[in-house]
């Protein structure tokens, strides 16, 4: 069976900036999950990893994106974590540096994470954002002191990775390996404006609403294998319609938008969780 450790020192942050990140939601996942054990743990919708490394050693994992740029720079990570951020550091924080980095193409993998690791972190506001070429186009983030992850960093989340499996892919094919008892943690883009919202414009062409729809479907499909869910998702009344369930609980959340530009909303907002865990009762 897989544990996961609530201990403080099983806890690594993410690697990267990510928009919407949902590090901010862990002592909420803890309180759901409590002492329960899982044989494994999925991530179809992985990002920045915050949630899966938050939560601490999984003895197995299975872990999805679509972007093909994130899952190998986790690969690669997790494959050989000094060498990637020997790289990383030897880049410095300024525009000029920026926009070389941002126009190369390297082919060894390890500097391919490397480059991911540096753009993500000094560029505007963490976004990744391609054109219709699929270039890579933020502009440089003037960003003072960005936390570029250390040595002794990327070694515990490498050490957080070893029983995990990195697939590039859509949300559904999670299920190929989802079986009874199992915990799936899925936070998809946000695809409808909702409390000011800070980054909703940045995902409504990655994840439409009729994705949405077929996530509705997946969550019965967990339930039906006898498998655990947990879904953030926008607190909006067409969100709350489409997963909405009798035997699910939803759970109204808190948090401060993080993303934003000279013409974007900061604040407070609300979000969903749906899930058909119940927290212990204390």
């Amino acid at each position: 069976m897989a544990e996961i450790v609530a201990g403080a020192d099983a806890r690594v942050a993410s690697p990267l900036r990510w928009a919407g990140g949902k590090r901010w939601l862990l002592p909420k996942i803890r309180e759901l999950i409590g002492e329960r054990v899982f044989p494994a743990y999925h991530e179809p919708f992985l990002g920045g990893a915050s949630i899966f490394l938050g939560l601490g050693a999984v003895s197995m994992a299975y872990l999805r994106d679509t972007n093909a740029e994130l899952i190998a720079t986790f690969r690669a990570i997790k494959a050989r974590p000094v060498r990637v951020a020997k790289l990383v550091t030897a880049f410095t924080n300024d525009s000029e540096t920026y926009y070389r980095v941002r126009a190369s193409v390297p082919t060894d993998r390890y500097e391919r994470a490397a480059r991911f690791i540096y753009l993500n972190h000094t560029s505007f506001n963490g976004i990744y954002r391609v054109n219709l070429d699929g270039v890579y186009n933020v502009p440089f983030g003037h960003r003072d002191s960005p936390q570029i992850p250390s040595v002794e960093h990327l070694r515990r989340v490498a050490k957080c990775l070893e029983n995990a499996t990195l697939d590039v892919g859509d949300f559904a094919e999670s299920l190929d390996h989802v079986v009874a008892g199992d915990l799936v943690f899925l936070d998809p883009p946000y695809t409808v404006a909702h409390n000011n919202n800070g980054f909703i414009k940045y995902n409504q062409k990655l994840f439409r609403f009729e994705d949405q729809e077929r996530l509705s479907a997946l969550i019965d499909e967990i339930r039906g294998r006898g498998a655990y869910y947990i879904l953030a998702n926008a607190a909006h009344p067409s969100i709350a319609k489409l997963f909405t369930r009798p035997w699910n609980n939803r759970i109204e959340t808190s948090r401060r938008n993080s993303i934003g530009g000279a013409n974007a909303t900061r604040g407070r907002g609300t979000e969903y969780l749906f899930t058909n865990l119940r927290a212990p009762r204390q």
